[in-house]
């Protein structure tokens, strides 16, 4: 028996057919973000904006909302940009949650504290389970902070370090996501 999917409302980026095309096969991970932004209608401006040459911005595959709602603005055979090094072999799924916004690099201003609303999570284990059956390739899930463990300069203080991806973040329920589904973590 297979798992039934949420819903999930298609709304793809004007530029989801200049991203590089994939075969299923090629996906192994799961990339949980969290958006650091306050809505789902600006996540979607970022998403549109064109930052590439190739007239293709950054942007993950899903994108779910606090109310669990979901929308998925990359085809899964398609490569998004979501995550540095990983983009061509994983899915990127993005939560709505103001992270560090808007003060994504100041050394003050670094603390998550928005909690994953019941509805938004039990949302993401049934894509999760959902995309487990779908893409039979899929075997390993990692958090954007796992994977872009990058420093950079604090914009208030050029010499501190900040993490320039912290998503999702020390609220997101890790050991509530893990137990519901087959997927496994990232061997590092």
């Amino acid at each position: 028996m297979h798992p039934i999917p949420p819903p999930i409302v298609h709304v793809p980026l004007p530029y989801e057919e200049k991203l590089e095309a994939r075969a299923l096969s090629a996906i192994d991970l799961v990339v949980i973000h969290c958006t650091e932004l306050p809505d789902l209608a600006m996540a979607r401006a970022y998403g549109e904006r064109v930052r590439y040459g190739s007239g293709t911005g950054n942007s993950g595959h899903y994108y779910l909302d606090r109310d669990g709602s979901v929308q998925q603005y990359v085809a899964l055979s398609r490569v998004a940009h979501h995550v540095r090094g990983y983009n061509p072999r994983s899915i990127g799924i993005e939560l709505v949650n103001r992270g560090r916004y808007p003060h994504w690099l100041d050394s003050r201003h670094q603390a998550m504290d928005e909690a994953y609303p019941d509805a938004q999570i039990a949302a993401l284990l049934a894509l999760l389970q959902w995309l487990a059956q779908a893409v039979p390739s899929l075997r390993w899930i990692a958090g954007h902070d796992a994977l872009d463990t990058t420093l950079e300069a604090a914009s208030d203080d050029p010499q501190q370090q900040v993490s320039r991806k912290r998503d999702p973040g020390p609220l997101f329920p890790w050991p509530r996501v893990l137990a519901a589904m087959p997927l496994q973590p990232l061997p590092r």
